[in-house]
């Protein structure tokens, strides 16, 4: 007894740029299909195909229901795909429908490499991201954090003069942007411009633009910066010995989510993002001018997943993703209410680190979590640092310092 012949697979094909150049197992896969999948864009540039269309236009849903229709029903179905399917394309998506055994891919030239190829520039060290129909930026700032050059897929509202605006809110003038536009169609452009300038342009719907960092950050960012390195006004921000400690105490995971809470200048978030690659760092200060030094300290460093939030807490938070780690450096004596409030908050399995120097500030704090059930230790830290004396060296010691470190218990299946 033979086994039944398998259906053909859902043809997935790589349109390149501009007007599509199909590669000769692609022309077959097409001229097979009876129906065609495509943007209004890519369905004209096939005139002649005899097949049934099917625009990709409102909800996505419901076109994959309607190619899961037509597949099962027997009929031949041929998505077209910008660029290449399976780069930033709409090949996850189908894979996460179908799965890879109903997917045959017919891959093409993406909108990266072509850019690269007409500036002449190796693309192995450029990191890509799209922003087309996304509101989070972390993916461009861990990017740029990452290695200073990133390739961005824009949308009719991450355009490239609004992400120009980002960039130099957040990194400053330390950057250039080429704006790649209609690349392979009559209107192509290439333009190689400051951050300043690339804000105020309007540009074709079809671009992509290259961002690069044209000067290295002022203060290198590395784990035990020295106290020194950072923009502040007072003695009033957590040490390096006292930082390192509590950093390990947070045990921040890449890509998760920390806030920084009392940030003050921003010394604890500066180096939480270091060990968060891929994941945003929240710094919340109330203060007006701790907050203007903080937005500059992330400048001068180049850590640009930080992202500063001039608020006070618990007010301030309402907005924020609930984190998987907190550090509280400051508000514990002025606000009672914002303990409570950070453990709603804090995601199951989560930590939450709080420095104290104050004896009530300490008592207040273990009270609470012992109410809440919260488990949690406490470290005393006593740090002294060498100071020059009579032609010889002595100690001199900071204050102690309490660190408080709760874990919530993790989510019961």
């Amino acid at each position: 007894m033979t086994s039944p012949t398998p259906p053909p697979p859902i043809a997935v094909i790589g349109c390149g740029m501009g007007r599509p150049h199909l590669f000769p197992d692609a022309v077959a896969a097409l001229a097979a299909a009876r129906v065609l999948v495509g943007g209004t864009r890519l369905l004209a540039a096939f005139p002649d195909h005899p097949g049934r269309r099917m625009p990709i236009a409102g909800p996505l849903a419901a076109v994959l229901e309607a190619i899961a229709a037509a597949d099962s029903a027997g009929q031949r179905v041929a998505v077209l795909a910008d660029g290449d399917g399976l780069y930033f394309g709409i090949g996850t998506t189908l894979l996460a429908r179908f799965g890879p055994d109903r997917l045959a891919f017919f891959p093409n030239v993406t909108a990266v490499a072509a850019a690269c190829s007409r500036l002449g520039r190796p693309w192995h060290d450029v990191l890509a991201v799209s922003l087309h129909g996304r509101t989070d930026l972390t993916p461009l700032w861990a990017a740029l954090a990452a290695r200073g050059a990133v390739a961005v897929y824009t949308d009719a509202v991450n355009t490239p003069a609004a992400i120009a605006a980002r960039v130099r809110e957040r990194g400053g003038d330390g950057f250039a942007m080429t704006i790649v536009e209609d690349l392979g169609l009559p209107g192509e452009r290439l333009r190689r411009l400051s951050l300043a300038e690339a804000a105020d342009v309007a540009t074709s719907a079809l671009t992509l633009v290259l961002i690069e960092r044209t000067a290295p950050p002022e203060v290198p960012l590395h784990l035990g910066l020295p106290d020194e390195a950072l923009l502040r006004r007072d003695a009033v921000f957590t040490k390096a010995p006292v930082r390192a400690v509590s950093l390990a105490a947070l045990a921040v995971r890449p890509g998760e989510v920390v806030w920084d809470v009392g940030a003050g200048t921003g010394s604890v978030a500066l180096e939480a993002s270091i060990l968060n690659p891929g994941g945003p760092v929240f710094a919340v200060e109330r203060d007006p001018e701790r907050h203007a030094l903080l937005v500059e300290n992330i400048r001068r460093t180049g850590a640009l997943t930080v992202t500063p939030v001039c608020a006070e807490a618990p007010d301030g938070l309402a907005a924020l993703p609930d984190p998987h780690r907190i550090f509280v450096g400051g508000g514990l004596s002025t606000r009672p209410d914002l303990l409570p409030a950070l453990c709603r908050r804090l995601l199951p399995g989560g930590r939450l680190v709080v420095n104290a120097v104050l004896l009530g500030s300490l008592t207040r704090a273990m009270d609470t979590l012992a109410a809440l059930a919260v488990p949690f230790a406490l470290t005393q830290l006593t740090a002294s640092q060498s100071s020059p004396l009579a032609g010889d060296l002595r100690l001199a010691a900071d204050n102690p310092v309490f660190i408080l470190t709760a874990s919530k218990e993790p989510a019961h299946a």
